[in-house]
Parts: structure tokens; C-alpha cells; sequence
């Protein structure tokens, strides 16, 4: 009896724990969510009194009276305030850098089950996804609006091939580039990692928070609570597979609450690993590490890892096999793996990614093929070759035809395509290497949010910023920013910030004006 007893109040004490756990997070959510409701509606009026400036300023132009113009105005800010999530008033590609990091947020902590979007300013142009409780996705498009408010009635893919060509139509505008303002340029701190870092991923749900993973195989998550402040080291979990081989790539699930790992199939090791990031226990986080049985590829390493863009339940993987492998989610961190090709690539697949559009997996490789298949019917969509190996690929984030190749061709190691077209290159930007003249693969890009800069590392102790509208070849921007070589730089939407990743074990922080 006395044990029945000491057993509830046990059950009764870890239960006021786990509330106490809750209560916390949630009163932080919501601080959080008054900081950014507060700043924004300030940032709202200060945009429709410029607004209203321009358009008196166009109405006097032609010979409109004020009086009439204002009325018009007047109207137009009503009409405006009264859209939803998904309008917003037209950008001419050529805001502010700040603006530019701050194209989209969605607030939440690492092993919260739901997230909350927050509007953002018109630089937005990516594509908002929502997991509710019950499982349920729902795709929110970014659509814009002209001045002349767009009819109700118009369909969603009349917008969203507008805005599929807003991004495209920028490249090589102008003859000189327009450059990123750092106020601070570099400030590092320690990784925590005691070897080499290989990777960085920032959550697609709340993206002051990231992880870093490195070849000691930790997997490190962090949040940055300020842009002029360190980032806060939130867990480590050690995601070394049984074989003792690190992740050779990572990648978010869509919801925010696990992270998906890739390793090797030589010596029968585990192919894939989920990090569950969504248990709390005892007030802090409990991660779990589950790795999958099934085991598709066959030899070689697994280079790359992608989740697919119009769904949350599929990702792709590639690898030195030459094959290309859609894994389906089956359950609850549980995939069904299915081979989309294995001989359509000649030698090993370096980069795997989805199109917006359609149910196209991109992929590249050593043979220097450039490769678009359809998963919906089973078949090639595409096929181009290059005059160099492929080491990986990555769309806009906005325009959804938009996507980068990066080759090993120096000083053109950045090619553009566009998906309609397919074999026709746009442009190339590339840069001198001092330190190497092969490109490395460890070597790896990223899109700013409104899709119009990108960054890239370096075989040198600095990084690279291309402006697409930049006709040029030249990097518009090097940053010298470590002692040693830099993998990757990416970008926040919800701070001004960038944060790159070293070989010599450190994060550099870079905050823009």
C-alpha cells in the first residue's frame, strides 16, 4: 500500500514537472511573439506613410489633385490592411540589405509541436508552411499585388507564375552590384566541437535556432536571442552510427521538431538517423536518436539530403552509388525508401533537391550531369551536361523556375538555370581560389531569404556574396572571416545576421546594417 502510495506521488511530481517544463516555454512563446507583433505594426506604419508619400508624389506628377489622390490612397491602405497572409504590395527587387534578411518568420522552440507565422514585410516572397496538431499541412503562398488591387476571383497560379519570374527577370540588370553593409563583419565564437565542422542547417520554423554538426559526430542545436550577441549552445546529441561514421549531410524536418542525418553504406552501417527533438523531460530536452533499418543504397557514401518542397511526409537522398532514393514518411520517425533511378547517373550523385513545381527531383554529379526527374510519372523530365562535375544544388527560395548549380570550374563555379528552359544557362559567377584549384565539395552555397543574393565558402579564410542582378562574374563581396577555411554562410530571416561555419572549429557571426 505504502509503495502504491510513494508511486502516485512519483507519477504526481514528474507530471508537475513536465507542466512547470510547459508553462515556461510557453510564456517565453509568447513574449516572443509581443516583441515581434509590437516592432512589426510600428514597421507597418512607418510603410504605408511612405507608401502614401510616393503615391501623392505620383499624383501630382500627372496632373491628379491631392484631394482626390489622397481619397484614392485612402481607399487602397484600407483595401491592403484588410488582405490575408498571403498579399502583400509589390517589391521592385532593390530594398535595403536588412530588409532583404527579414523576408519571413515563424517563432517556435525546438520540441514545441506547433508554430505561429507572423507576417512580414513585402520583401517575403517564399512559401510559408504550417503543420497543425493534427497533422494537417497547409501551403500559404506569399502572393503580391500590384497597385492596381488584383480581382479576388484570379486563381493562385496566375500569382504565383508572376512571382515565379520576379526573381529570374532581375539577373544581370545591373552593371554594378549592390553590396551587403556588415556593421560588425566577424565575431567568433567556439563550436563546441572538438573536430572539424562539416555542416550547418537553421530550422525552417523558427530560425534563430540552428545546428552545427562536425566529424566528432555531435550534433550541436543553438539559438541566437540577439544579433549582437553569441548564439546559446540549447543541446548536443551525439549521432555517430553504429559503423562510427559522422553525418555526411543533414537536413530540418519541415515541422521543426527532428533532424534527419545521412551516413554511409559501405560495412552494412545505417543509412539514415531522426534526432527527436520533440521530448521534454525533467524540464529540459530529452533527444532521441533513431536510426533506420531499411538500407537502399548500396556502396559508398550518402552525399546529400533534401526534403521535397510540396510536402513534409518525402525527402530524396544521392550518393556515391549513383542512385537517387525517395524516402516516403510511414508512420512516425518511419520511412519506406523507394529508387527513383540508380543508372542515370554515371558516377556519384553530389547534390539531390525538389522543385516548387511539380513532383521534379533535381539532381548532380561527378559525371557532369545536370539531372530533372519526374517522380509522378516515373520518368526523365531532363537531362544536360556540363563542361564540369556537379557538386551541388539548391533552388531560389522564391522563384520557384530559379535554382543554382555549383560545378568545379574555377571562376565559374556558380551556374543559374531556369527550369522552363532547361539546358540554357543564365549566368555564372564565380571566384580565384589561393588555397586550392580543385573545388571542394565540403564547399556549400545559400540563397538569401528574398532570393536575390548568395553566399558561398571558401578553400580560403573567407566567404563570397553574388548579387544575381550584378552582370559581372565577380564575387560583389569577400569577407575575410576566419583562420581557416569556410564551409558554408547562411542567412536569418528574423535577425540581420549571418552565421558561417570554419575547419577552424569556430561560428563567425556577421550582422548586417
Amino acid at each position: 500500500m505504502e509503495h502504491h502510495e510513494n508511486g502516485v506521488v512519483n507519477g504526481r511530481q514528474e507530471h508537475e514537472e513536465a507542466l512547470l517544463a510547459l508553462v515556461e516555454h510557453r510564456t517565453r512563446e509568447v513574449k516572443h511573439l509581443r516583441y515581434y507583433i509590437s516592432y512589426y505594426t510600428s514597421q507597418l506604419e512607418e510603410a504605408e506613410k511612405r507608401l502614401l508619400e510616393s503615391k501623392s508624389k505620383l499624383a501630382l506628377l500627372r496632373g491628379v489633385t491631392s484631394a482626390s489622390s489622397s481619397h484614392v490612397d485612402a481607399e487602397q491602405v484600407k483595401v491592403e490592411r484588410e488582405s490575408k497572409i498571403g498579399s502583400f504590395h509589390k517589391s521592385d527587387g532593390s530594398c535595403s540589405s536588412k530588409n532583404h534578411l527579414q523576408s519571413g518568420l515563424r517563432l517556435a522552440h525546438v520540441g514545441s509541436k506547433c508554430s505561429h507565422s507572423v507576417p512580414l514585410p513585402p520583401s517575403s516572397l517564399a512559401r510559408v508552411k504550417v503543420k497543425s496538431e493534427k497533422n494537417q499541412t497547409q501551403s500559404i503562398s506569399t502572393e503580391r499585388e500590384s497597385i492596381e488591387v488584383q480581382g479576388r476571383g484570379s486563381k493562385r497560379k496566375v500569382f504565383e507564375q508572376k512571382e515565379a519570374e520576379e526573381v529570374i527577370r532581375l539577373i544581370c540588370k545591373n552593371s554594378k552590384p549592390e553590396s551587403v553593409l556588415f556593421q560588425t563583419s566577424y565575431y567568433p565564437c567556439s563550436s563546441q566541437h572538438k573536430r572539424r565542422l562539416r555542416c550547418i542547417a537553421v530550422s525552417p520554423v523558427n530560425d534563430r535556432q540552428f545546428v552545427t554538426s562536425a566529424l566528432d559526430g555531435v550534433v550541436n542545436v543553438w539559438e541566437v536571442f540577439q544579433s549582437k550577441s553569441n548564439p546559446h549552445l540549447i543541446t548536443s546529441t551525439n549521432c555517430i552510427s553504429p559503423q562510427q561514421r559522422w553525418p555526411e549531410d543533414i537536413v530540418w524536418h519541415p515541422n521543426g521538431n527532428s533532424l534527419l542525418s545521412v551516413y554511409s553504406a559501405d560495412g552494412l552501417d545505417s543509412q539514415i538517423s531522426v534526432t527527436d527533438f520533440s521530448r521534454v523531460k525533467d524540464g529540459g530536452i530529452s533527444n532521441y536518436v533513431n536510426f533506420l533499418e531499411d538500407k537502399p543504397h548500396t556502396k559508398g557514401v550518402i552525399n546529400s539530403i533534401a526534403f521535397l518542397p510540396r510536402e513534409n511526409t518525402s525527402f530524396v537522398t544521392g550518393g556515391t552509388d549513383h542512385a537517387v532514393v525517395l524516402w516516403r514518411e510511414n508512420g512516425h520517425n518511419k520511412w519506406k525508401p523507394e529508387a527513383l533511378h540508380r543508372n542515370l547517373h554515371s558516377s556519384a550523385v553530389m547534390g539531390v533537391s525538389g522543385m516548387q513545381y511539380r513532383q521534379l527531383v533535381l539532381s548532380v554529379g561527378k559525371d557532369k550531369r545536370i539531372l530533372g526527374y519526374d517522380a509522378h510519372v516515373g520518368r526523365t523530365d531532363f537531362k544536360q551536361q556540363v563542361d564540369s562535375k556537379c557538386l551541388s544544388v539548391l533552388p531560389n527560395p522564391c522563384d520557384f523556375n530559379l535554382f543554382m548549380v555549383q560545378t568545379g570550374t574555377p571562376e565559374r563555379q556558380l551556374r543559374f538555370f531556369d527550369i522552363r528552359s532547361k539546358r540554357t544557362e543564365l549566368h555564372a559567377f564565380g571566384w580565384k581560389q589561393e588555397s586550392s584549384e580543385s573545388q571542394s565539395a565540403l564547399i556549400n552555397q545559400a540563397w538569401s531569404p528574398n532570393g536575390v543574393y548568395i553566399t558561398s565558402g571558401s578553400a580560403d579564410p573567407m566567404f563570397h556574396i553574388f548579387d544575381i542582378r550584378y552582370n559581372g562574374r565577380k564575387p560583389s563581396q569577400s569577407i575575410e572571416s576566419h583562420d581557416k577555411r569556410v564551409f558554408r554562410v547562411m542567412w536569418l530571416r528574423s535577425l540581420p545576421l549571418l552565421i558561417s561555419i570554419s575547419s577552424d572549429l569556430r561560428l563567425g557571426l556577421h550582422q548586417v546594417v
